[in-house]
């Protein structure tokens, strides 16, 4: 089977997962298919597109053991690899379009797979410990199909899905987006962070504030910060939870999003989650031998009496007729925490407290949650406060003459300029910076295996065909991605502007001198 025949006309996305462990005899090779969308597709597409991934795989690991395949074009269809675990593989396939906007950069789907990776773990743990639990596969599907047909429900408008594609260059999936505080608010967040991690005691606790769609406060790895701060951008900040409001945030999309149509058309028979999901879903996803969590669940949060978000996906304690409060499982510490989040106004604060800390159970959890609002109503109130009188607004960020993104890799932090002025850059523009970008992960994936565990410095400039021009400098992990329209004629110009950028609003970070 040619490269270009995968996939059919009406589909312009697959995406699958699969365990190259599993399935290796004849008669088996269903068994390593743990997921695959469309879930309806016939088995033997199914298993020819697997089928190929692997052989791809298989081949390039004969050239290169420790990086095996990670992107291959073809003629019709670009296929994304990510090893998510040792042996499980994620694999998407983009059909490609005609029409010149469908045009996506690959590191930016990969970094979908990535994150589709990362919060599955953080609520169900890693597919391989599901799979040694029930070698089976059925508790493994029955976890990822709903687990992630609940995610791609965030990409789909319409009837369409609508992958990142080349106007969202100036967006970095999986980073944070931090609130600038001044000295005399940074004292008081760190004084009420405080006060929350000693509302369970002696507990090592953990807590995640954020304003807005901003973090605030974090005392978490970096990795478990993206994790939880993404979860709480798309389900449980007060914009989260007022359905359809706008947000600048690239995990929501907005009434001033840029995204082209030129995602997976879907049926166009039957309602629209019927189409979603497939009318003759061959997935495991209803097999209810299973207790599944679907903590990724459109509109399940809401904010009770008391100011602590509640929801049912995780049950109802039946003795005492409330709901099971979330567990997540934090990677840094391989450690199972009950997530508390409480939110007031624009602050949402989350504490995290260990299982092993707390005896009984929701008692113990609804005691803890008590003693929270005892030591920290005041505090919390204030802070909120002071943070809404520093707050610039939705454009606060905005540097005028600049659309820029910086993103600094060791700290997983990113800013950007606010997407209402994104959009007010010109196709040429976009297209020169996606190209920039795509350079740019080009020399950085080389540059991973020829010098591993080194940085190296890049600046490479595009100019547009409307005269913009398209920066990008990598300096000590960190990087800045610009796009300039009325730079003038010239280079020199363009690189002067930078420098003026860097120095005054980056700390001279990207400076050359």
């Amino acid at each position: 089977m040619g490269l270009s025949s995968i996939g059919t006309a009406t589909e312009g996305m697959q995406l699958c997962i699969f365990d190259l462990r599993r399935g290796q005899h004849e008669g088996q090779e269903l068994d390593k298919i743990l997921y695959f969308f469309p879930p309806d597709l016939p088995f033997s597409t199914q298993l020819s597109v697997v089928g190929l991934s692997e052989g791809l795989i298989t081949f390039t690991r004969i050239f290169s053991p420790e990086a095996a395949c990670e992107v291959i074009e073809a003629e019709r269809h670009s296929h994304v690899f990510y090893e998510a675990e040792p042996d499980i593989w994620m694999v998407m396939i983009v059909e490609k379009s005609k029409e010149p906007e469908a045009i996506w950069r690959i590191d930016a789907l990969r970094e979908v797979l990535k994150e589709i990776h990362s919060l599955f773990i953080m609520f169900h743990g890693s597919i391989r410990a599901l799979l040694d639990k029930e070698p089976g596969g059925g508790l493994t599907r029955a976890h990822l199909y709903p687990f992630i047909m609940d995610y791609l429900r965030d990409f789909l408008v319409g009837k369409k899905l609508l992958l990142p594609s080349f106007c969202d260059c100036l967006k970095e999936r999986r980073t944070v987006q931090m609130l600038t505080v001044g000295r005399e608010a940074a004292i008081e967040v760190q004084t009420l962070v405080r006060l929350l991690e000693s509302s369970a005691g002696n507990a090592q606790c953990s807590s995640l504030i954020l304003f807005q769609d901003l973090l605030v406060s974090t005392t978490l790895s970096p990795e478990d910060t993206v994790n939880l701060f993404t979860y709480a951008v798309l389900r449980l900040t007060p914009l989260a939870l007022s359905s359809g409001a706008r947000s600048w945030s690239y995990l929501r999309k907005g009434n001033t999003s840029s995204h082209v149509t030129a995602g997976s058309t879907l049926a166009p028979s039957g309602s629209v989650s019927e189409q979603f999901y497939g009318s003759q879903d061959t997935s495991p996803a209803g097999d209810n031998r299973y207790c599944v969590v679907r903590p990724l669940q459109h509109d399940k949060w809401s904010k009770g009496k008391d100011g602590f978000l509640i929801t049912d996906i995780w049950g109802v304690d039946a003795g005492r007729s409330d709901v099971t409060t979330p567990i997540v499982w934090l990677q840094h510490t391989e450690e199972r925490m009950y997530l508390c989040a409480y939110q007031y106004k624009s602050l949402t604060l989350i504490l995290l407290i260990p299982l092993s800390s707390i005896l009984n159970g929701e008692q113990g959890v609804s005691t803890v949650k008590q003693q929270l609002l005892e030591n920290a109503s005041l505090k919390i109130l204030k802070v909120e406060e002071k943070l809404s009188k520093g707050w610039g607004g939705e454009n606060a960020y905005h540097v005028s003459g600049y659309r820029y993104l910086v993103v600094d890799g060791n700290r997983d932090i990113s800013r950007a300029s606010p997407p209402a002025k994104v959009t007010t850059l010109t196709k040429e523009s976009f297209l020169a910076l996606n190209r920039l970008r795509e350079e740019v992960d080009a020399e950085k994936s080389r540059s991973k295996w020829d010098n591993p565990g080194r940085d190296k410095d890049l600046e490479v400039s595009i100019r547009a065909k409307n005269n913009a021009w398209a920066i990008a400098r990598i300096i000590g992990g960190k990087e800045l991605y610009m796009v300039l329209e009325k730079a003038n004629e010239t280079l020199l110009y363009a690189s002067d502007a930078v420098e003026k950028f860097s120095n005054r609003y980056c700390s001279g970070a990207f400076s050359l001198d």
